[in-house]
């Protein structure tokens, strides 16, 4: 008689490695790591079939930190790379690992179109507002009129949102969640994995040296029951410890209520729908910003869409078929040839 073979039931062990970690102390990235290493044994049945990707900077220092084929690629060109891996090996889980920096600046041209294409990959993206890793210049997410080593008298640009960036780039997944709740990572890292397409997840971390408590205002103990709502698809937008807030729409912008006051009840509040073709709503979620909103959290969008991937091979077949040249030998030798001795 054949026995089935068991299924490999993979822990966080198996996503580790015996290696120094050489992000600086109380960095964001240690917990953003601990919590990938427990999304994974949900997602991958093995870690050889799991690469992450990294291009230049404090985050990409990632593929070092854990145990999977790994890629340490160049300023910008993480989404490159990982497009070509994952188109010569679709069985692959990709993980692309970059920062506000390394994404949103040199590699921003990339950084779109892998979110237009929709391959089936997922991206971490560290958005610490400053480039650490070069000791403190302003990125393209520092808010303006931040003060940095190449900002003393303030920055004078808009600062990207990647999520509105993202929706404009006709993505088909973003979330967002912040580097102190390990569970709501956990959580999320599981779900972009999950997604089939490309998954964005911009993740508020804090660079203690550069940038530290830039996302105080939202992710602090004392304020985020206030400053943050966590968004979950087929539930109230609640927030507030008591979950006594909440989000309706009034004309055409989201408006915060406060449930019994003015007549508001809670059947009144907004339903979140992250599976909404029409990016409409979550474009508003995801522009929301102190203080007169809270910051949105979670999966903000995920929508169904072919993967560019599974459309190429596709494409790749149809037309083999339906060539009269099959190799290189055959093509080699149609039409006029010469020999030449």
């Amino acid at each position: 008689m054949i026995m089935d073979s068991p299924v490999q039931v993979l822990t966080v062990a198996d996503f580790t490695l015996d290696a120094q970690v050489k992000w600086c102390p109380g960095c964001g990235g240690h917990a953003i790591l601990s919590s990938i290493k427990k999304a994974l044994p949900e997602t991958s049945d093995d870690p050889d079939k799991v690469v992450f990707i990294s291009g230049i900077g404090c985050s990409s220092r990632f593929p070092y930190y854990i145990k999977t084929y790994g890629f340490h690629s160049l300023h910008g060109r993480a989404t490159a790379i990982a497009s070509g891996v994952k188109i010569a090996n679709p069985e692959l889980q990709v993980w692309i690992v970059t920062g506000d920096g390394d994404s949103m600046a040199i590699g921003g041209n990339h950084f779109i179109h892998i979110l237009r294409r929709n391959l089936d990959v997922n991206i971490l993206l560290f958005n610490n507002k400053i480039y650490g890793l070069t000791k403190g210049q302003y990125s393209p997410t520092t808010p303006l009129g931040g003060v940095t080593k190449t900002s003393p008298e303030g920055t004078i640009e808009q600062p990207f949102i990647p999520g509105e960036l993202a929706m404009g780039a006709q993505a088909t997944f973003f979330a967002r969640v912040p580097d102190n709740d390990p569970g709501m990572m956990k959580e999320v890292f599981v779900k972009a994995a999950k997604h089939k397409g490309t998954s964005l997840v911009e993740i508020y971390q804090n660079c203690v040296i550069f940038s530290n408590q830039i996302h105080a205002e939202v992710t602090g103990k004392e304020v985020r029951h206030d400053h943050q709502i966590y968004l979950e698809h087929g539930k109230p937008m609640l927030f507030g410890k008591n979950k006594e807030k909440g989000l309706i729409v009034r004309g055409t912008r989201l408006e915060v209520v406060e449930i019994g006051k003015n007549g508001v009840r809670l059947e009144d509040i907004l339903v979140h729908n992250s599976t909404a073709s029409d990016p409409t709503v979550q474009f508003m979620l995801t522009r929301m910003s102190l203080p007169e909103y809270p910051m949105a959290m979670g999966v903000i969008r995920s929508v169904e869409a072919p993967v560019y991937e599974e459309m190429l091979e596709k494409q790749v077949a149809q037309t083999s078929q339906k060539s009269k040249i099959h190799s290189v030998t055959e093509l080699l030798h149609s039409g006029n040839t010469f020999l030449v001795e």
